[in-house]
């Protein structure tokens, strides 16, 4: 999946160590947890989350998110449950891919998030390890409105100086045709100035084939 746009940089931010949940005396329960933790006291509107995968099979994400009345505490959402990353869990297709998540694809509005927390699984067996790699969340930016009217401004511009040429004839093709009409038309002019010759008598016979250009 692609990434974000080159012109945002991505939030500054404190990714703690994977913790592999344990039930009981089982060895592994498939289960992991990354806690992305944003800058304190700074609550950032979500863009997207992009990382790499290590053969996760299914990522789930709840974000901390802050109400807009200060004094009202913290409260956990989930903004997106088990997006699948990988085709098979047990063989490696998307095991070590690229992906993004973009704030339209969750459940949730992702604005003044204090806190995300992805749950990893990987329910098969044939992989010891899973995690995330190179996580990072980019902010959502609320588009500048004199710079809406001055790109509008500027395509404008840009349709008055390129038209839109297509399905026209091609203009050099245009112009030698007319120059060739013109050549014609003073032709044309010419043979009418002169005098009419009539038809040719050859040898006492008409000639049918010369005729009056008049």
């Amino acid at each position: 999946m692609s990434g974000s746009s080159e012109d945002v940089k991505p939030v500054s931010c404190s990714i703690k160590p994977a913790v592999y949940l344990q039930i009981g005396d089982a060895a592994r329960s498939g289960v992991c947890v990354v806690d992305v933790t944003l800058p304190f006291g700074k609550p950032v509107n979500i863009e997207e989350i992009t990382f790499k995968n290590y053969y996760t099979a299914y990522v789930t994400v709840r974000v901390l998110r802050r109400s807009s009345g200060q004094e009202a505490p913290a409260k956990w959402s989930t903004a997106l449950r088990d997006l699948p990353l990988m085709e098979n869990p047990h063989t490696e297709g998307g095991s070590q891919d690229y992906y993004s998540i973009h704030r339209t694809q969750l459940q949730v509005d992702p604005d003044h998030v204090m806190s995300v927390r992805l749950i990893l699984r990987q329910p098969s067996a044939a992989w010891l390890n899973f995690s995330l790699e190179d996580i990072k969340i980019y902010p959502h930016m609320e588009p500048d409105p004199e710079k809406e009217v001055s790109d509008w401004l500027s395509d404008l511009t840009l349709i008055d100086q390129h038209p839109d040429l297509e399905g026209l004839p091609d203009p050099q093709t245009v112009s030698s045709s007319l120059q060739q009409m013109w050549a014609l038309t003073e032709v044309m002019q010419t043979n009418q100035t002169t005098a009419s010759i009539g038809r040719f008598d050859v040898d006492g016979c008409y000639d049918i084939n010369l005729l009056s250009l008049t």
